[in-house]
């Protein structure tokens, strides 16, 4: 009997945490982003936010993507969509229109257009909003401050934090909830 056994190579490099660092000022900003990218962070998963009119030069500039709910809009608005749409799906199996006879490929078929209105009502609505999570860095962000948004993989947070510390005193360390992980699409959009 042939078993066949594998495993997933780098695991803990898919598991990310994102960290947010509230940094004073352009220079020291730059700084840590080097620093992340000697740490082998890449690019793609340092987004920095900072207000108006704030010098980005060099620095990975947050786009709408993380500086707005899109991407929790989405999710929320794809879940209300889906259970409405099952919801459908069930009385109108239950109590068919003009006698159709409708099977689970009609509640799956209203579901899916559920799960798709409401994520689409919601994306236009979240793009426009600010990001919820972002909310207790709004006073320091207005008053001058960069805040730094990075994933990095789990087993690189203790590090990180630490080195950041131990370089740049000035700076604020915040790490997200241990158990919410950074968004899969962290490092794409």
């Amino acid at each position: 009997m042939l078993v066949l056994s594998y495993t997933i190579k780098g695991e803990v490099d898919y598991m990310k945490r994102r960290l947010y660092f509230l940094l004073p000022d352009h220079d020291t900003c730059e700084q840590v982003v080097n620093e992340m990218l000697l740490a082998r962070i890449t690019e793609s998963h340092i987004h920095i936010l900072a207000k108006a009119g704030s010098d980005m030069h060099d620095l990975p500039e947050a786009n709408l993507l993380q500086s707005s709910d899109f991407i929790h809009s989405v999710e929320i608005g794809a879940a209300v969509g889906g259970v409405t749409g099952i919801l459908a799906g069930l009385a109108a199996i239950t109590f068919p229109p003009a006698g159709l006879v409708l099977g689970g490929g009609a509640v799956l078929g209203i579901a899916l257009a559920g799960a798709g209105v409401g994520s689409w009502g919601s994306a236009m609505i979240g793009i426009s909003a600010p990001n919820s999570r972002l909310k207790a860095f709004d006073e320091a962000v207005k008053n001058g401050q960069y805040l730094m948004m990075v994933d990095v993989p789990i087993d690189k947070v203790k590090a990180i934090t630490t080195s950041v510390k131990e370089h740049h005193s000035d700076a604020e360390i915040h790490a997200c909830d241990p158990e919410i992980p950074a968004h899969p699409l962290g490092g794409v959009y």
